[in-house]
């Protein structure tokens, strides 16, 4: 009996230590299980607008610059310039001594003078032959009139001389009158050479064709030039540079090319000088550079004050493509190993999703998600090969770079 009752009093005891040690298992369990639980890392889907920009270095040129030749040939009698010396249009810059071009327009000026002269012979030998015609024409009219008024009164032989004399006053005319003609046609030619020669002349005289500086001299006085027409390896003058609007020519590379239109906005550091200026894209080569594989660029620039000088080099930023406020996503959240870019999500629950993204833009930080994504959704920025869909994972939003130097917020 007493040992019944001491095994009927120890059994609820040890069911209750049973009970205890499950219990602290369990509990044991699921701390460990909460330890253990896989943690991604993640950020919000939002809307930023983006804007990506190209950075390139450039190079100053002249507007326009043009090496000057002598259209004759001529020994340099003075050159008016050198330089560094700014210029105007039409300015005289040197003066070259071709004597036998004077000789040329001094004869053609005479054959001008001569083929007048001969004008004036023919103009009065008309004249008198027009005179002649009129009152030989007139004495066969009456001869006529009255040959025909009193039959017999006048002898045919005396009609038909006087008719033939009419006749050959009226041919003499047509003559004086192309002698005329071949005297004027004549006078045009000689015209004609005289202003060729002239203009040669005028050639002689070297002159500035646009506002600039001379940015190099070549000739000094008593410098024979070779007319630049007829040889090709003749020398200049002078260099002419015009400064006072300057082009900045940029490289862009060929996987940029597309993007590059006229009128994008450019913001300008010179290297030279540190100053920061701002300008838009006037041109564009249209095609690549088949050495380079570059879009050849250009930047307009005022510098009426000199400032800069061709040559100089500056930094270019360029807003190169833009979008609207599309949803953005870091770029380490996109996972192109695939055939399909993808990303991962985690949901309400608590679970990894696979979604499957068409992207937009892409910028070095930031890329566009077109389709794929909603605002708001928790997207896996690390360790996406550590992940598999239906994975229950805790969720730890972390802070990345914003991307604002992505934005165009900075565009002048």
């Amino acid at each position: 009996m007493i040992s019944l009752s001491l095994q009927v009093r120890w059994l609820p005891f040890g069911f209750l230590l049973l009970l205890g040690a499950l219990s602290t298992g369990c509990h044991r369990s699921d701390s460990f299980a909460q330890v253990t639980m896989p943690v991604a890392s993640v950020v919000r889907a939002g809307r930023i607008p983006l804007s990506n920009r190209l950075e390139v270095a450039g190079e100053f040129l002249p507007f326009q610059e043009v090496e000057i030749h002598a259209k004759v040939a001529g020994y340099i009698r003075k050159i008016h310039v050198d330089i560094g010396d700014r210029v105007h249009a039409g300015q005289l810059l040197a003066e070259l001594e071709v004597p036998e071009m004077t000789a040329q327009v001094e004869g053609a000026q005479a054959v001008v003078q001569r083929s007048q002269e001969d004008i004036l012979s023919a103009k009065s030998a008309l004249a008198r032959a027009s005179a002649d015609y009129a009152a030989l024409h007139a004495e066969y009219d009456r001869l006529k009139q009255a040959s025909e008024a009193r039959p017999g009164l006048i002898a045919q032989q005396e009609l038909d001389d006087a008719e033939a004399k009419d006749l050959s006053a009226k041919a003499q005319v047509e003559a004086a009158r192309s002698e005329l003609a071949s005297r004027e046609q004549g006078l045009s030619a000689a015209q004609a050479d005289h202003r060729r020669y002239a203009s040669l002349a005028d050639y002689s005289r070297i002159t500035a064709p646009f506002d600039g500086i001379v940015t190099w001299r070549y000739a000094d006085t008593g410098t024979l030039l070779q007319a630049g027409t007829s040889n090709s390896g003749s020398m200049p003058a002078i260099k002419l540079a015009q400064v006072n609007i300057l082009r900045l020519r940029l490289p862009v590379p060929e996987s940029q090319a597309g993007y590059v239109h006229i009128g994008d906005k450019a913001r300008i550091k010179v290297q030279a000088t540190g100053e920061e200026l701002s300008g838009k894209v006037v041109r564009t080569t249209g095609e690549l550079d088949l050495a380079t594989r570059t879009l050849q660029v250009e930047i307009d620039l005022d510098n009426k004050d000199g400032k800069l000088t061709p040559g100089m080099y500056a930094d270019v930023t360029l807003n190169i493509q833009r979008s609207g406020n599309g949803i953005t996503i870091p770029v380490e959240a996109v996972d192109r190993s695939q055939s399909a870019p993808f990303a991962f999500i985690v949901n309400q629950q608590g679970h990894i999703e696979k979604r499957t993204l068409h992207l937009g833009m892409e910028t070095p930080r930031l890329i566009e998600v077109i389709d794929g994504l909603q605002e708001g959704e928790h997207v896996v920025v690390a360790n996406l090969s550590s992940f598999k869909s239906g994975e229950q994972v805790e969720a730890k939003e972390v802070i990345v770079p914003d991307g604002k130097s992505d934005t165009g917020s900075g565009e002048e």
